[in-house]
């Protein structure tokens, strides 16, 4: 399946979206672009009764037409020859392609608290195709020396290792942006998006990515796609003659460089603040995020319509399993709760997780979904919970010997679940590739990067882990930027102490997927004491996991009877997942100082 469209004149240049299918739930609005082709006519194929133009408006830019298009399911699957009249009597036509849509696509499962997220940088993870490091139509050339540069990762390279994924115990994989970013430097993370419906040609192509995911999916494995409908780039195809004049927020933008470009503030807090000023709140909204991040303006119906129209195209397209949301809170609140509606009512089982990031749990459940005391709803079925990693980081990293025990910093965030909706389905994760290094952060402890993990792999929620943090990888000169640390994975390179760390976390994970207590479970606390050692149970009807993070500076003799409420209703038989060495709740059982015990009865 191609999903192209022919056009067949010259006047007329680009259709988007490229193709649709029958039988969706989300309304096509065609965006044309052709010289000189406002206030034309646009006429479906007389003899398709099921196929009619609703509506066509003209935006401010003389080359651009939005075509709204019914499509009834009785339209058979086929290319539909559309004609446009012009004012000035030409006529310009395209054939466009209607699709038939896989049988219970609208059903569709999704990542949840079963599965085991691995966010990964394509650029980075392992480069599987020499010939495409660099092509001819993208600005930036492969450059490994230069840290900020392409270093030349692609699709195949991923494609490539599927299978060490999977031995990872990795159930759904997340690759951060790997649409065309065409800026002429620093393009690597694809957050610059230069043309939504086209993957960069430097990672492959569209078939190749339907087919990197057709081939994650025999494995067993999901997939999530990241979106950023907050911003495009600068060197988007649009930017040279924008589809309107309010397409962007701030355009002037493009004409300023230096301090007089306006910028977001990051002052997220303005769009759940009751006292929040119009300037701030404005400032948050409508400011570019970068210099090279032009401010997507939400609010506008026809760019929604458009965004809207791009997230569900390509899970229908590619077969996704879900999304990632990059800078949520950056977004119009009610234009970026309206795209994350209009795609759960396409698909009402996705799981679609935002980039909410805040410090404090109050803050981040506010985008979680629930209807909050000012009746904002964002729709959003799952945040990222930062609170938690600055929590476990701030706890692992302390000697515990304040007045009060580091590791209550992890209970203490873990006591405000009640402010979500459902706390099993947030984002748990040690890192990304916005953070330090977990390892860095650790300072190359391994007994506490295992603590982390233990953390990770038991912890409420969905677990996600970084490329390369499973091996301990840190910079190559230690310090701490974007650019040092989105190192590349030096596949066959690893150090016996690297993959004696990854095969840890292999273990976890992979013992993690057969545990109904940890991907079903409720979640059950004890408060830490002055010994500063953290207990929690994960438990369903017939089976219990305690974890026991000893954070303090001597071993730690497990008090039975203080878990009786938990231990008393399971067998007194068990054994540690990671050692196998068998337990009983009436016998010994010492945990040594800066190390973690995960139990199972």
């Amino acid at each position: 399946m191609l999903c192209t469209t022919a056009l067949w004149a010259e006047s007329l240049d680009r259709v988007e979206p490229p193709c649709w299918w029958i039988g969706m739930e989300t309304d096509l609005q065609l965006m044309l672009h052709g010289k000189g082709i406002r206030n034309s006519t646009v006429a479906a194929p007389p003899d398709e009764k099921g196929l009619n133009v609703t509506r066509i408006t003209s935006s401010d830019n003389p080359d651009y037409l939005f075509v709204d298009v019914s499509v009834s399911d009785k339209v058979k699957p086929g290319k539909y020859r559309f004609t446009v009249s012009t004012p000035d009597g030409r006529k310009i036509g395209f054939d466009y392609e209607l699709l038939q849509r896989r049988s219970g696509s609208a059903g569709r499962g999704s990542f949840g608290p079963a599965d085991a997220v691995y966010l990964l940088m394509p650029d980075r993870f392992a480069n599987g195709d020499k010939g495409n490091d660099s092509v001819k139509e993208a600005a930036e050339k492969a450059d490994p020396k230069n840290l900020g540069g392409r270093h030349g990762g692609d699709l195949q390279g991923m494609i490539d290792h599927l299978d060490d994924l999977a031995k990872l115990g990795v159930t759904t994989i997340w690759p951060t942006p790997l649409l065309f970013d065409n800026e002429k430097s620093y393009s690597y993370h694809g957050y610059a998006c230069a043309d939504y419906y086209r993957i960069d040609p430097r990672y492959g192509t569209n078939e190749l990515y339907r087919t990197f995911v057709q081939k994650a999916h025999k494995k067993g494995m999901k997939v999530i796609m990241d979106m950023v409908p907050n911003h495009c780039g600068t060197a988007h195809w649009w930017m040279k003659s924008l589809p309107s004049k309010d397409w962007i927020n701030y355009p002037e933008n493009l004409q300023l460089k230096g301090d007089k470009l306006i910028r977001t503030n990051a002052a997220m807090s303005t769009q759940s603040d009751p006292h929040a000023s119009q300037v701030d709140m404005e400032s948050c909204v409508k400011g570019w995020f970068d210099t090279t991040m032009p401010d997507m303006n939400l609010d506008d119906p026809f760019v929604r319509q458009y965004l809207l129209q791009m997230a569900v195209w390509w899970i229908e397209y590619a077969d996704l399993d879900g999304l990632r949301v990059d800078t949520f809170p950056y977004s119009d609140k009610k234009g970026i709760a309206a795209w994350t509606a209009g795609i759960l009512k396409e698909y009402r089982n996705l799981n679609i997780v935002g980039e909410v990031w805040f410090g404090d749990v109050a803050s981040c459940a506010y985008w979680e979904g629930t209807k909050q005391k000012d009746g904002y709803n964002s729709n959003l079925p799952s945040v990222m919970d930062f609170p938690l990693m600055f929590a476990t980081l701030s706890a692992l990293t302390s000697d515990g010997t304040s007045w009060e025990p580091s590791m209550l910093r992890i209970y203490n965030s873990l006591a405000l679940d009640r402010l979500y909706d459902d706390p099993s389905d947030i984002l748990v994760f040690m890192g990304n590739h916005d953070t330090p290094r977990l390892a860095h952060e650790l300072g190359g402890d391994a007994a506490k990067i295992k603590m982390a993990y233990a953390v990770l792999a038991t912890m409420r929620g969905v677990p996600q882990l970084y490329y390369g943090d499973e091996y301990g990888l840190t910079s190559a000169d230690g310090t701490v930027g974007h650019s040092q640390e989105r190192v590349d994975m030096p596949w066959g390179k690893f150090t016996r102490s690297q993959s004696a760390l990854r095969k840890y976390v292999a273990g976890l994970f992979s013992w993690r997927k057969g545990s109904r207590a940890v991907t079903q479970g409720d979640f059950i606390h004890f408060r830490p004491d002055s010994r500063n050692v953290y207990v929690y149970f994960r438990t369903v009807k017939d089976q219990a996991v305690m974890v026991i993070l000893n954070g303090g500076k001597e071993d730690y003799e497990v008090d039975w009877p203080h878990f009786s409420e938990i231990t008393g209703k399971f067998a007194k038989k068990g054994k540690n997942v990671i050692t196998g060495e068998r337990v009983r709740v009436d016998g010994k059982y010492v945990v040594e100082a800066g190390s973690a015990a995960i139990l199972e009865f």
